[in-house]
């Protein structure tokens, strides 16, 4: 039998407790069906002697549950000729119907079945009425009621089902739900019930504690495709950067300098995630570059700039790149043991060097030689 396990069951492996969960089990096309005996009597409701027109009353019901709420099914019902005319029946319903569980619509679904629930029904069919007058006569009708059900066991039980029959056409063949056409009926059914009914199937408990594994591992991965993906675009813009520098120098004239300053060896970029300004390992090689520089001249100093982008608020971000000009300091003081008087620092707000916006979270690091 198929178990529709529902994504939400799963999702709640998130937040499940110890305990094992419980979902409903979906049985097949073939599964559920009922069928069933009525007996009973049918009167007149209205303009006509209660009880003195009142006469048994014999049906046979199929059905089928197709949820815990809503059922459907067809049904015959025939009432017994009590007068001195040759028939045995004098009238016959035939028709189809539907159900809806009440118990479970208010109640809520259980997993343990219930010994008494109660059912709302409806439906349409086929009136006949045998030998009035010179013809039979036939009409549109309607069946609604409700139905107590008494589970004596998984596959048996008995109902108590008060229903109203209405006569929709009767002579004047226009549709109408009218009091004065329309017959009260109180039948007992006997059912057999072919099942599985609903039940519960329970969810492991190492299954649930399975799913919050996998979406952890699933975050972790999220996580790291997104840094990823600022390393890359903070590489994309470096490499931006440094071949508008290369076509700067080969577009510029030619000249001899003594000293070369700020050219593209003497500048290094530093670029950080938005809104942090901790240096991440991809960038850290720019980092030592500057201290190995510096090692090797020991008369050089850096500036370094600190800049962010234009997301988020203006004073935070005016913070923001401060802390991200020291953070560059910080780490060449610690790591890489240069003094901090040959180092300046300094936040210099929102940047604005780069048409890419996610390019202007940088530190700029400038050599002097």
């Amino acid at each position: 039998m198929n178990k529709l396990l529902l994504a939400a069951a799963l999702a709640g492996g998130m937040f499940a407790s110890a305990s094992a969960q419980n979902v409903i089990e979906r049985p097949t096309i073939a599964d559920n069906w009922s069928i069933g005996f009525d007996a009973g009597v049918t009167t007149p409701f209205l303009k006509h002697n209660f009880f003195k027109n009142m006469r048994p009353q014999l049906g046979l019901h199929v059905e089928k549950q197709l949820t815990p709420l809503i059922g459907v099914g067809v049904e015959g019902a025939w009432g017994i000729n009590t007068t001195s005319s040759k028939t045995v029946f004098d009238s016959q319903y035939v028709g189809g119907y539907g159900t809806l569980d009440l118990s479970n619509a208010f109640g809520g679904f259980t997993c343990t079945p219930r010994f008494v629930d109660v059912d709302l029904v409806a439906g349409m069919g086929w009136l006949h009425y045998y030998a009035v007058g010179p013809h039979d006569i036939n009409d549109l009708g309607a069946r609604t009621g409700v139905r107590v059900n008494f589970n004596v066991t998984d596959n048996f039980s008995i109902s108590l089902k008060p229903a109203i029959v209405w006569n929709l056409t009767a002579s004047s063949h226009k549709v109408a739900f009218n009091r004065r056409r329309s017959n009260a009926e109180l039948m007992v059914g006997f059912n057999y019930n072919f099942g599985p009914g609903f039940k519960c199937v329970t969810v492991p408990e190492d299954l649930t504690s399975t799913v919050a594994a996998l979406n952890a591992q699933v975050n972790a991965l999220r996580a790291d495709v997104e840094g990823a993906s600022v390393a890359l675009a903070a590489q994309t813009a470096e490499n931006a950067q440094l071949a508008q520098a290369l076509a700067d120098c080969q577009n510029a004239p030619a000249k001899v300098v003594e000293k070369t300053t700020n050219t593209l060896e003497s500048v290094r970029f530093v670029f950080f995630r938005i809104g942090s300004s901790v240096i991440t390992a991809d960038q850290m090689p720019n980092v030592e570059m500057i201290a190995a520089y510096m090692k090797n001249h020991p008369d050089s100093k850096v500036e370094i700039k600190g800049y962010a982008s234009q997301d988020g608020n203006p004073e935070f971000n005016e913070r923001l790149a401060a802390a991200r000009a020291e953070s560059v300091k910080n780490a060449l003081i610690k790591k890489y043991k240069i003094s901090a008087d040959r180092i300046t620092a300094k936040g210099e707000g929102i940047g604005h060097m780069f048409s890419e916006e996610s390019w202007n979270r940088v530190s700029i690091c400038t050599l002097d030689r």
